[in-house]
């Protein structure tokens, strides 16, 4: 469709099927031109600006680097035809144009490097023609080259840029005859954002150039920055050919933001306005990081307000060094410049030195000083401007690239092997417009320095660059120091590398964020209606721990750990249960073997006086048993002290259902037997010959193995076993044992609570017997009982190793309980009062009422109860 434009622009029908092809427009003629076999195209912006006045167009603003940028490309095509390895035989010529930084003016002589000026005359055959130039060297500028490589793209005409950088022009179905010898955008804006990311600024200004240029680097640039978790607090675009109530805008923007650094993806001319305007108001201290296309460029680093920006940081070309380059730049000569457009090239010579060629006048400057005459003989050594600043020796590099770049490409197609010379007139007479796209596609070969140069499947370059610090001197000049390098062919984590201690900063270490960072211990929140980088710290949950800083969640703590104070650390949980060492597991162990101790006391009086009557009476093989009973009582309260494990989990609920259980049968049995005799003592009963020795010996052991029998049911089926309880205390872990059966368990507390009641309801029944008889029995009764009521409610309700505690207590208690009632008042008697201990004085109490019946009794009993030697009382 474009060409059909073009073809309906630039032509008109004549009679009779003649086709005329015109130019609209007056002639574009190259700046500067020279014949060759083979023609390349150069577009640079000799002028910054042009003004359009009915076609007459009025140049302005000389710009000194399109000089420099031109030379490097005759430099170039000076070495390929004094070359015996590239087009050997082949001589290259140029037609370079001013496109003064106009879209439209590059569009215009981009065609013109196209079809040329001269009318064609065909006979319908419509207007294309061979192009003039077989590729063509530039833009500057990323609006441009998209521009003109959009005209170009239909002609398939290779367009190589040095210095545009938009990642847009990567789309090759765009423009697909577009290459450039510079990075994308693309990278250098991922490679900003990474390097403000490794500053942590996380709360971050933005200014960009308003055009394809800024607009597409900063597109990049955000969408990475959020990536990173950087958040922009404005992002503002201005031009420079903007009204100033614009420029004025977007200062009071900077004004008033928090945000100390600004990232700047701005051509040095834009910055340039802004700078000065930044100085006028007197806004100093931000921290500037920068794009590649002001960071080392050396006019702004000597205009007025350059302090502005002391201590910028950013990206730059990677460094380059081409022999000979620097020289052949500052080689100019006015004089027999044979193809070159004197008028403009005049004008730079005049502005170069700042002289006038009229002979005979002198005209005043701009500072009201007259010049001098230009001679053409004016010498360079002792001059600095930004032409003589070879600063840019990269970009330099990158035009004599580009021009290698279709110099070999032409090779290949040639075929050249020892000369090319005579192939010329065939190759331009029969070229195809493919074919030198095609092959600048493929090209691959190293610079005379060594630098290997490729274009990938965008015709983009592999992107490196240095980073750049601004680092102020002496005599108040600006050094462009290289803090680092950026290589995105390398793995993510080793891209960048920067050299921190080498770093000068505008005033301290600058800190811009829009909260401060969160420390370990705590977590981020996002505020309410604001970006993510503006948030509030919130410290961890208990259990939940982050050791980051800036964390976004808390990491909750594996159940066996728990948080420190600062809750930046998982830390052990203290380990509880019932130990030897500690003084409450020493003090239950004491009594425990003191309570062991006694028994063992009144088992050996009740044995060194078993003959005397007061034993005798006491049934003494019953007393016997319950004091081996108690003993084991007090034993098996040890197997709850300690670090719970399977024996012992298994062995402390058994043993003490088991024990106390053979207690309860003794203290049953005594209490049976007791309350039988005294019935026995009713006219008639002869009840006491099935209470004898053997029926005793019979119901403690009956009593035993049922509660043998649950306990091993227990054991078999469901076993208490060892567990960590990580429920009741948050901070500790308690050791304890699981009971296994809920079943098991209380079943033995059921039965010992049954023994306990029956032992109670014969108690209430001998309330009445003789004191003799009845007194240490009911207490002893009522002791258990009560021990018995209070223990299942405080086991339920005590918390950790207090539990075990509790048993220990309930079994003590217990055991002390029989203990004291049941023997203390005999052994007091025997030990302290053995004149009591007869058999006249353990008769001699009965109500005379009853005394008769008494001893009726008593004779009665004592055959049936005394058989083998034991009952109430023998003899």
């Amino acid at each position: 469709m474009l060409q059909l434009v073009l073809v309906a622009a630039l032509s008109r029908a004549e009679p009779e099927g003649l086709v005329v092809c015109r130019r609209r427009g007056g002639p574009e003629y190259p700046q500067l031109a020279k014949d060759g076999d083979i023609i390349l195209g150069g577009i640079f912006s000799f002028h910054s600006s042009w003004q359009n006045r009915e076609l007459n167009y009025t140049q302005t603003s000389l710009n000194f680097r399109a000089f420099q940028y031109t030379q490097a490309m005759l430099f170039a095509i000076e070495e390929i035809n004094n070359s015996t390895s590239l087009l050997p035989g082949v001589s290259l010529g140029y037609k370079i144009y001013d496109s003064c930084g106009s879209i439209a003016r590059g569009v215009r002589v981009a065609l013109a490097l196209a079809n040329g000026n001269q009318e064609t005359t065909t006979e319908g055959s419509g207007c294309s023609r061979p192009a003039q130039v077989q590729a063509i060297i530039g833009e500057d500028t990323s609006s441009p080259s998209m521009a003109t490589s959009t005209v170009l793209g239909p002609f398939r005409i290779p367009m190589i840029s040095h210095f545009a950088t938009c990642g847009c022009l990567s789309d090759k179905v765009k423009y697909p005859s577009f290459f450039r010898t510079i990075p994308s955008d693309h990278y250098q804006s991922r490679a900003l954002a990474q390097l403000v990311k490794h500053f942590g600024w996380t709360w971050v200004g933005a200014i960009r150039t308003n055009d394809d240029y800024g607009n597409n680097g900063m597109a990049t640039f955000i969408e990475t920055a959020e990536q990173l978790g950087i958040c922009l607090e404005y992002s503002v675009a201005f031009f420079r050919t903007d009204p100033e109530e614009k420029l004025h805008r977007v200062i009071e923007n900077i004004k008033t933001s928090k945000s100390k650094v600004i990232v700047a993806f701005l051509s040095f001319v834009d910055l340039d306005l802004l700078v000065n305007q930044f100085a006028r108001h007197n806004l100093t201290g931000y921290q500037w990081v920068g794009s590649e296309g002001w960071i080392i460029d050396s006019y702004i680093a000597r205009v007025e307000a350059h302090h502005v920006l002391n201590g910028a940081i950013g990206l730059s070309i990677a460094k380059a060094h081409v022999t000979g380059l620097g020289e052949f730049i500052l080689d100019v000569r006015p004089l027999n410049s044979a193809g070159i457009d004197s008028s403009m090239f005049t004008e730079f010579w005049e502005a170069l030195f700042d002289c006038r060629f009229r002979q005979g006048e002198r005209s005043e400057s701009e500072t009201g000083q007259s010049q001098r005459e230009c001679t053409g003989r004016e010498n360079l050594s002792g001059l600095q401007n930004v032409f003589t600043d070879l600063s840019l020796m990269a970009i330099f590099n990158n035009v004599y690239k580009g021009v290698l770049a279709v110099a070999h490409a032409l090779h290949n197609v040639w075929g050249c092997g020892e000369t090319c010379g005579n192939k010329s007139q065939h190759f331009c007479s029969n070229c195809n417009k493919s074919w030198i796209l095609k092959h600048i596609k493929n090209v691959r070969f190293k610079t005379k320095e060594g630098e290997e140069v490729y274009f990938n499947e965008n015709g983009d370059v592999t992107a490196k660059y240095d980073i750049i610090n601004w680092q102020p001197k002496e005599d108040g000049s600006v050094e462009f120091v290289t803090v680092g390098l950026y290589d995105a062919s390398l793995p993510a984590d080793r891209q960048l590398t920067i050299n921190n201690s080498s770093l000068v900063w505008t005033q301290n270490v600058p800190v811009s964020v829009c909260s401060e960072s969160c420390p370990p211990g705590t977590r981020k929140a996002v505020q309410k209606g604001k970006p993510v980088c503006c948030y509030d710290c919130i410290q961890c949950a208990e259990g939940e721990i982050s050791n980051n800083t800036d964390s976004v969640t808390c990491d909750q703590c594996h159940p066996e750990f728990w948080t420190n104070k600062k809750r930046d650390m998982c830390e052990k949980k203290e380990i509880e249960f019932l130990s030897y060492e500690e003084v409450m597991g020493v003090l239950l162990t004491a009594v425990s073997l003191l309570g062991t101790c006694m028994t063992s006391i009144v088992a050996f009086i009740f044995f060194r006086y078993k003959k005397t009557p007061i034993v005798r009476a006491n049934n003494s093989e019953l007393s016997f048993l319950l004091l081996f009973s108690l003993t084991l009582c007090f034993l098996c309260s040890l197997t709850f002290i300690g670090r719970p494990s399977e024996w012992s989990c298994m062995l402390r609920h058994t043993a003490f259902g088991i024990t106390f259980v053979l207690c309860i049968s003794c203290v049953l049995g005594k209490t049976v037997v007791v309350l039988m005799a005294f019935r026995a003592t009713l006219p008639g009963s002869n009840v006491m010959k099935w209470f004898g020795p053997p029926q005793q010996r019979l119901t403690v052991v009956s009593f035993t193995f049922v509660q043998a029998l649950i306990c091993t049911l227990w054991l078999v089926l469901a076993p208490p076993f060892p567990i960590k309880n990580l429920t009741t205390y948050k901070e500790k872990i308690i050791l304890e044992c699981d009971v296994g059966s809920a079943i098991g368990f209380w079943a033995v507390l059921g039965y010992i609570g049954l023994l306990s009641l029956l032992c109670f309801v014969l108690a209430f029944l001998a309330r009445k017997l003789p004191d003799n008889f009845n007194e240490t029995k009911f207490i002893t009764f009522s002791m258990l009982i009560f021990f018995w009521i209070t223990f299942i409610p405080a086991y339920v309700s005590s918390p950790g190793k207090f539990t075990v505690v509790v048993e220990i207590f309930a079994i003590l208690a217990s055991s002390f309980g029989l203990l004291f009632c049941i023997f203390a008042p005999k052994c007091y008697i025997i030990l302290m009062k053995p004149e009591k201990n007869t058999k006249k004085m353990m008769m001699g109490k009965i109500p005379s009422s009853s005394r008769s019946h008494t001893r009726a009794g008593f004779i009665a009993a004592t055959p049936a109860a005394g058989a083998g030697g034991q009952g109430l009382y023998k003899g």
